[in-house]
C-alpha cells in the first residue's frame, strides 16, 4: 500500500495493494493501523454512497463547525476528485489538487478537515463511497462555486448537471468570513 502525499499537507492519495487473480480481485479499502501510518489516522463515524451520471459534477463542500476529513473512492466508473484547501491564513489557501479515481485504479484520496471537496464524474455513471470523520451537519454545510475563478479548477467537463445547490454555491470572498482558520501544527 502506498500513502502518496501531494503538495497540499494532508490531502493524501492512497495506492492500495489490489491482489488479482482467475477469480477477480482483493484489496483492503481501509485498515485503521496502516492508514494511521500513512497519516490518515482520525477516527471515521459516517459512509456515504452515491451514484451519479456522466456530467455530474459534486461539489465543492465543506462543513464549518464540525470539519470533516474525507476518505473517497471510485467503486463503479471513473471520477475526477478534487480537495481545495479553503483556511484562512494558510501557505496553500485557494491551492487545490486533483486526481483521477476509478473501479480500475482502486485509488483513494484523503480530503482533511479544513479543506472543500468536489468530484466530477467522466465514465457514463460512476459510484462513490466515502468514509467521514464526522457526522453531517446540514446547517454547517459551506458550498463554494464550483468554477470559483480565485481557484481555477479546469474541470474536465464542459456543461456539468449540477444540484440547486451547488449553483448558488458562493465565492471564496463571500465566504470569508465562514472559513476556517488555518493553525500551525504545534512543534
Amino acid at each position: 500500500m502506498n500513502f502518496r502525499t501531494t503538495e497540499l499537507p494532508g490531502v493524501i492519495l492512497v495506492e492500495p495493494d489490489v491482489f488479482r487473480d482467475h477469480r477477480g480481485f482483493f484489496l483492503e479499502t481501509y485498515h485503521a493501523g496502516k492508514y494511521a501510518a500513512g497519516g490518515i489516522g482520525a477516527p471515521f463515524v459516517q459512509d456515504n454512497h452515491s451514484r451519479s451520471t456522466k456530467g455530474t459534477l459534486r461539489g465543492l463542500h465543506a462543513q464549518i463547525t464540525h470539519p470533516q476529513g474525507k476518505l473517497v473512492r471510485c467503486v463503479e466508473g471513473e471520477i475526477w476528485d478534487v480537495a481545495v484547501d479553503i483556511r484562512r491564513g494558510s501557505p496553500t489557501f485557494g491551492r487545490w489538487f486533483g486526481a483521477t479515481l476509478s473501479s480500475e485504479n482502486f485509488h483513494q484520496l484523503y480530503v482533511p478537515p479544513g479543506f472543500v471537496h468536489g468530484f466530477c464524474v467522466l465514465s457514463e455513471s460512476a459510484q462513490v463511497e466515502y468514509k467521514c470523520t464526522a457526522l453531517y451537519q446540514p446547517s454547517d454545510e459551506l458550498v463554494i462555486q464550483w468554477n470559483e475563478p480565485a481557484i481555477g479548477i479546469p474541470w474536465p467537463v464542459a456543461e456539468p448537471v449540477l444540484s440547486a445547490r451547488d449553483q448558488a454555491g458562493l465565492t471564496l470572498a463571500q465566504a470569508a468570513e465562514r472559513l476556517p482558520r488555518f493553525e500551525e501544527a504545534a512543534p
